[in-house]
């Protein structure tokens, strides 16, 4: 262990450091003719570090909240007063060791803006006459004239006044296919130009635009959640009412204070303490072996408890790329001809929907021509000779700019999907439609969550109506939303009747709604850095039935912290029972208690055990 990981290690577990320090003094004492002075230590410190837990414990009372830990209080100030130096001290340390366990099972905390931030645009490039200047984003002014090049991330929302292009919003609408922008149409901040230099006119300036409405959320979201109650809690009430009963009883009876002390000491909520963090680190390493990187103890034993599970759509319960869904042919044309002459002419782009077209002619075993003269009109398509057939491929925009014929019964409304337009001979043969592709083990997952006694699932999807309803169809899913944003799916999130809710998604959209959940689970294999900081859980493979995996761990690993506790109150109200009689000291009583964590810590231990769930 370096010195810098020993300076972090007492920096966090100060107060457990302390009392280990404190017992290695004044064993080194003993040996010597200050025992006394080794007794005076051992009670200063004792009381000294119940400072912290007695504050905590007032914080807790103001804020209407009872834990277990008055026991603990209780046990450590009654032995420095009845002389029982050295059960305090024990006490302290398995006390301080407990909390310094449980604070390790969270500690990886994230900070969910850190890659928000990172993405965030920082530059402009502003339109001042006949010249191009780069500026700070925040300096960009409502009205100004600004150049987009390709490959950029838009830096405000902005409308576009000169150019088109195909952009990529998907991390922020959720909208899996590229979108076709015009003159007149809007550019969201923090969506991707892909193909051609536009010039925009801006509308938001950067604090108001779309990418920084997402950060703010995430900010609220975080600052809003509940919360958290520690496991052992919930049993605090009864054990410690059971514990001052017999404690007071053989006291009242004997009229001697240290039966008291004898009975508190066995009472410590030591081995309470231990279940929950040592099961939690357990199922938590358990996670890890499937790639299931879980943040903090307290996402792990909400996700135990989820009743709703809700799924973005794209990236998460379908692949995130375009593929050929149907073509439909006419003039005379047949759909192999049609995506053949596509093909042939896109087999030299790198556009998203080209790489779709050429995929799909392969899988048919297509032969691609040799095309001559290709010219690409950016944000718009391409054209080239064939053979001797003069072959135009792109936007519906673009056969009418080339003046292509359009057959009288070929209504365009009736196009739903994003689509490719392919003409030959100045005439218009046929329409690609392309659909995203559904996870293969979407529809297994969904049933490995019903056989978990997940109540209700839904998808919330900023796609369209159409291509919403085509997956959630697939998928048996009767629940669902289109056409959201990210705050809308924030509202639903929480609204939705059956709590707690577990989000799953992968895009910077989903990271507001991925912190306002209950649990939030990111697919960080190939999802955002925003959504994988902004989650409870990430999940590094790129597969869906991982979430089901998480689930089952977690709801294994409470029921063995849940046994953990069960054990530990038994074997406690055991030996207070025993420690009533009078015949044990309370330095017997603390050093036993060290057997009962033993107990309790290796049953808490098998939630480390691989079950490995069938999905």
């Amino acid at each position: 262990m370096s010195f810098s990981s020993i300076q972090t290690f007492v920096k966090h577990y100060w107060q457990f450091t302390v009392a280990i320090l404190t017992l290695v003094i004044v064993l080194l004492l003993q040996l010597t003719t200050f025992a006394d002075v080794a007794r005076l230590i051992m009670g200063v410190i004792a009381l000294a570090l119940m400072l912290p837990l007695l504050y905590r414990m007032w914080q807790d009372i103001i804020g209407g909240r009872y834990g277990i830990d008055i026991l603990a209080a209780t046990a450590i100030i009654s032995a420095v007063l009845l002389g029982e130096q050295w059960a305090a001290i024990i006490v302290v340390i398995m006390l301080t060791g407990g909390e310094a366990l449980e604070d390790y099972a969270g500690r990886r905390a994230q900070s969910e803006l850190r890659a928000l931030l990172a993405r965030a645009p920082i530059m402009a490039r502003v339109v001042r006459g006949d010249k191009v200047v780069e500026t700070q984003v925040q300096h960009v002014k409502v009205g100004d004239i600004l150049e987009i090049r390709s490959g950029d991330i838009a830096p405000v929302d902005a409308t576009i006044t000169e150019g088109s292009t195909s952009i990529d919003e998907s991390s922020l609408t959720g909208e899996s296919l590229p979108q076709y922008k015009k003159v007149g149409d809007t550019v969201l901040s923090g969506s991707i130009i892909i193909d051609s230099l536009i010039h925009v006119k801006v509308i938001h300036v950067a604090a108001d635009s779309q990418y920084q409405q997402i950060i703010k959320l995430v900010q609220q979201a975080s600052e809003t959640q509940s919360p958290f109650v520690r496991m052992a809690d919930r049993y605090s009430i009864p054990f410690t009412i059971i514990a001052y009963v017999i404690a007071l009883s053989v006291w009242i009876i004997s009229g001697n204070p240290v039966r008291f002390l004898e009975v508190i000491v066995v009472a410590t909520p030591c081995p309470l303490l231990l279940a929950a963090p040592i099961a939690l680190i357990s199922g938590m390493s358990r996670a890890s072996r499937y790639g299931i990187i879980v943040k903090t103890g307290a996402a792990l034993e909400k996700l135990a408890t989820i009743k709703t599970v809700a799924f973005d759509k794209t990236g998460t319960l379908t692949h995130g790329t375009p593929t050929v869904d149907r073509v439909l042919s006419m003039s005379g044309f047949n759909e192999t001809e049609v995506l053949q002459y596509a093909a042939t002419i896109e087999q030299g782009s790198n556009h998203i929907l080209a790489d779709a077209i050429v995929a799909a002619a392969k899988h048919r075993k297509l032969a691609l021509l040799n095309a001559s003269n290709t010219h690409e009109v950016t944000g718009n398509g391409m054209a080239a000779t064939v053979g001797k057939s003069h072959i135009i491929v792109g936007h519906y925009n673009f056969m009418e700019t080339s003046k292509v014929s359009i057959p009288a019964n070929f209504d365009q409304n009736t196009v739903q999907q994003t689509a490719t337009y392919v003409a030959v001979n100045h005439k218009l043969a046929g329409v690609i439609s392309f659909t995203d592709k559904l996870r293969r083990e979407s529809k297994v997952t969904l049933n490995a969550l019903g056989r978990l006694g997940i109540q209700h699932v839904l998808m919330l999807s900023g796609d369209n109506e159409a291509a919403a309803k085509s997956i959630a169809d697939q998928l048996g899913i009767d629940e669902f939303k289109a056409h959201l944003l990210p705050e809308d799916k924030l509202r639903i999130i929480k609204t939705t009747p059956n709590q707690p809710v577990a989000f799953v998604g992968d895009g910077v959209n989903d990271a507001p709604v991925l912190t306002a959940a209950d649990v939030g689970i990111a697919l960080g294999a190939k999802g955002s850095a925003a959504a994988s900081e902004s989650a409870d859980l990430v999940i590094m493979n790129d597969d869906l039935s991982y979430v089901a995996t998480a689930i089952n761990i977690a709801q294994e690993t409470f029921a063995v912290a849940r046994q953990s506790i069960f054990i530990g109150i038994g074997l406690s109200v055991g030996l207070m029972v025993i420690y009533a009689t009078g015949r044990f000291s309370p330095v017997s009583g603390a050093l036993i208690q060290e057997i009962v964590d033993v107990i309790v810590i290796f049953n808490a231990l098998r939630a480390h055990t691989d079950k490995k769930f069938i999905i």
